[in-house]
């Protein structure tokens, strides 16, 4: 991770410029707070962001994220500005400097917590890198998804990348080559949503979904995410053999345990996240 445990432990004494952060029953609220901006991602809210993920990741009391966003766009991609070489250095965030670059597209990926985006605005170019990153994407019906970078003269390359990871290469390529807009439903169908609903209802889908995961094992989750990311690596031929030690490692641990014991006594089981 980009922050070190002991860096993020004091995630709430720190002043977040362009992201809200909020921590409640176990699960970590980021909300993009850049909304004069179009919520587009300059270096503060990424470091922000790659902050407040490793804080997460760190510590076991968090066991889900969700991401959203305030004003009328969710994400306008990366803001133009950072580009040209604009610092913001009247921001007031506190948020210290990473241990290295922060790259967007491999934000999420040593997140081994479920995180889900809240969509119900427009979303444009590089904000496609947080959906990408999340384990569910919940979106309403009059959302909209628009890949245009190449009616600007560029390549979504980083884009390309993530959305490689979920859909179809054809689909990724027609999008990047053509710079369309895409419905909700359209994302749906194509794997970047997850979940359509009504614009009235996302927030009790959302809250709904997080509530659902929290009843079952974190820990058991966290290392399942894990191994997936793992699994990347390591030859067909070595899969079932690292995946059986995951599993023993797994059942080792405390809320294998308190899961196991409250099967056999009928109750409902009492997580730690160890």
């Amino acid at each position: 991770m980009l922050y070190t445990k002991e860096q993020t432990q004091d995630i709430h004494k720190q002043n977040f410029a362009y992201l809200k952060v909020v921590e409640e029953n176990h699960v970590l609220k980021l909300t993009l707070n850049r909304p004069k901006q179009k919520n587009a991602l300059n270096e503060i809210l990424i470091k922000e962001l790659a902050y407040a993920i490793s804080y997460a990741q760190q510590h076991n009391n968090i066991w889900a994220v969700t991401l959203g966003a305030e004003g009328n766009i969710f994400c306008a991609g990366a803001d133009l500005k950072t580009f040209m070489g604009h610092k913001d250095t009247d921001s007031g965030s506190t948020i210290p400097d990473a241990s290295g670059a922060v790259i967007l597209g491999d934000l999420f990926d040593n997140l081994h917590k479920p995180c889900i985006a809240k969509v119900g605005k427009p979303v444009y170019a590089g904000g496609f890198l947080l959906l990408a990153g999340c384990t569910h994407v919940v979106a309403t019906s009059s959302s909209t998804f628009t890949l245009s970078e190449v009616k600007r003269g560029i390549w979504p390359f980083q884009v390309m990348a993530s959305l490689l990871k979920i859909m179809p290469e054809r689909k990724v390529l027609d999008w990047c080559i053509t710079g369309n807009t895409w419905s909700a439903q359209q994302a749906l169908e194509a794997g970047l949503v997850t979940q359509l609903v009504q614009d009235e209802d996302l927030e009790n889908t959302v809250s709904a979904l997080v509530e659902q995961i929290c009843q079952n094992a974190p820990t058991a989750i966290r290392l399942g995410l894990k191994a997936l990311q793992d699994l990347k690596g390591i030859s067909n031929k070595e899969q079932h053999t690292f995946l059986h030690q995951r599993l023993m490692e797994v059942i080792q641990t405390k809320d294998a345990q308190e899961g196991m014991t409250a099967f056999r006594e009928k109750r409902k089981a009492n997580w730690s996240g160890e």
